[in-house]
């Protein structure tokens, strides 16, 4: 039987998973769910920074993107909630998580693929939330984006992965990060909520001494028109199948 907290609550989310979540807190939001969809390839060991409720670890799971999984946590209560959302998904055999800061993190293996929703704002920048859990998600209090891309650069084999989701408007922040760490872009997709909107998010797939060179895709455009009412076939395909429709991959 699961024990639920205050502030908690389950709701079933894609691929049929279960998830506990804080209203109050971290949330499972559309950022996570592309990350996941973003991903390609299959059957690697994954390491997530940053892991929250560890939903991008069990997409990434139960879509069989990835055979294994070690999530970094630095909050240990979101460390123990990951720990409790692999137990009601019965994925405590494939999921390793750490309540470490990741900037002291030294991996014993290489990993395959290393993917991240990280902080996008600044300690100095924004409003601060007054709950510490979003202020710890949202601000670069414990690392900022090179910590991330160095974590995930000694963390990776050669010619290992790195997926990442982060604001436009700190994309030279994060190319810069990304090269200081031997990451190479090798496919950025820019995502906007409809035609008329601004760019929301981007997404990156980078690898760790690769050659320079990067595929700028078509844009993903996720509603067809201002009212947010109705998915494109982009969109839906992605909800459908849980990848990008075969247009967004490098070839």
């Amino acid at each position: 039987m699961t024990i639920l907290y205050d502030q908690e609550r389950i709701d079933e989310v894609n691929d049929k998973l279960k998830l506990i979540q804080k209203p109050e807190g971290l949330t499972f939001g559309t950022d996570a769910l592309l990350l996941a969809g973003y991903v390609s390839g299959s059957n690697m060991r994954g390491l997530e920074l940053g892991a929250g409720s560890g939903i991008i670890s069990f997409l990434l799971l139960t879509r069989g993107k990835i055979s294994s999984a070690t999530a970094l946590e630095v909050q240990e209560d979101y460390a123990a909630l990951t720990k409790r959302n692999a137990e009601l998904n019965g994925l405590v055999e494939n999921i390793n998580t750490v309540n470490i800061d990741l900037r002291k993190y030294k991996c014993e293996k290489e990993f395959d693929i290393v993917y991240t929703n990280p902080p996008y704002m600044s300690v100095s920048s924004g409003r601060a939330n007054s709950l510490s859990a979003k202020n710890l998600a949202r601000h670069e209090v414990m690392g900022d984006i090179g910590d991330f891309c160095a974590c995930a650069s000694r963390s990776l084999k050669y010619g290992g992965k790195f997926a990442v989701v982060y604001r436009p408007d700190r994309l030279t922040d994060l190319l810069r990060a990304m090269s200081d760490a031997s990451l190479e872009a090798k496919r950025i997709t820019f995502v906007h909520a409809d035609t008329e909107s601004e760019s929301s998010m981007v997404l990156i797939e980078a690898k760790r001494g690769g050659k320079c060179g990067a595929k700028l895709t078509a844009p993903l455009i996720i509603y067809r028109n201002r009212e947010h009412k109705a998915y494109t076939d982009d969109m839906n395909y992605i909800m459908d199948n849980g990848s990008f429709p075969e247009k967004f991959l490098r070839k």
